[in-house]
């Protein structure tokens, strides 16, 4: 099991009340609310194997190089020299090291590359896996990695935890009309304002889907532009000749790594903290009761 770790802390935060505090005061409702996510997946899931995975570079310079209007909207106005900083709550980020720390001396996975997001570090986990995955994010873009053959499937949530929805093939064919390797294609046609990704002027998301269901995948397609006798309306074929400069280079943005130089480390789901002092005294420091007492007593179990 793949956690797209910043994907499930956004949705606590925005999902927990943030009265939900320390001792000394500080909203603690990111940290309680991802324990408690956890807690959940590993009791209804049982996996072998857990990865919390990070953003090392949320915004990685070598994207941005190739599309600079990457994720260039969430970028905070006022930031420090070096690496751009996103923009998030103000009581969101000072509970991100606690949550880095707490699943530290629990003991479960959590693994960072510099120059590379979350998604990447979950396509290079998944490339390499030798049984079934499970990837849990609120990120379509992940939809990409979906490989019923595989046996990888993206768990997304719809309320909570307690609601997933399913992804697999048959789940992506009835919404999007493709299968995992086509969601890429998809994704990039259409554009993304969450991500910055301009896509082709006047291609949808039903029009990608009609061209890949067409000519298979971007390289058809493209190689449909040149074809005067391809099945190309006179505006498709304006619009997606218009778009080659973006298109040469999107794939690279869109499509996850699957090459990361992950860290040599153990994923085994642990059954017993792995500094049990340091535990004891984050749950003291911050509050974290009932929350960190239920996932240690699944995790035992």
């Amino acid at each position: 099991m793949l956690l797209d770790t910043a994907s499930l802390y956004f949705r606590a935060y925005f999902g927990v009340p943030d009265s939900v505090k320390a001792p000394d005061g500080t909203p603690v409702n990111a940290v309680r609310g991802l324990l408690d996510f956890i807690d959940r997946l590993v009791k209804d899931h049982r996996p072998d194997h857990l990865v919390a995975c990070m953003d090392a570079d949320w915004r990685p310079h070598w994207r941005v190089e190739l599309i600079p209007s990457y994720k260039a909207h969430r970028v905070a106005e006022e930031r420090p020299a070096g690496p751009d900083t996103e923009e998030v709550p103000d009581t969101l980020s000072p509970q991100v090291p606690v949550i880095e720390a707490v699943l530290d001396a629990l003991g479960i996975a959590r693994v960072g590359v510099p120059e590379y997001e979350a998604d990447d570090v979950i396509g290079t986990y998944t490339a390499r896996a030798k049984g079934p995955v499970d990837i849990v994010t609120g990120d379509r873009d992940l939809y990409q990695l979906v490989d019923d053959a595989r046996g990888v499937r993206v768990l997304y949530p719809i309320k909570g935890v307690g609601t997933l929805q399913l992804t697999d093939e048959a789940a992506l064919r009835e919404k999007y009309g493709v299968d995992g390797r086509g969601y890429a294609d998809l994704a990039l046609l259409r554009g993304d304002p969450s991500d910055g990704l301009p896509g082709v002027a006047g291609i949808g998301e039903k029009t990608a889907a009609k061209l890949l269901a067409e000519f298979g995948d971007l390289a058809g397609i493209l190689a449909a532009v040149d074809d005067p006798a391809a099945k190309l309306t006179p505006s498709q074929r304006k619009r997606l000749t218009e778009a080659r400069p973006y298109l040469a280079v999107a794939p690279k943005v869109v499509r996850v790594a699957d090459d990361v130089p992950l860290p040599d480390v153990t994923t085994a789901l642990p059954h017993t903290p792995r500094d049990k002092a340091a535990l004891e005294e984050l749950a003291a420091r911050w509050g974290l009761g009932g929350s960190l007492e239920r996932l240690l007593t699944t995790l035992t179990a």
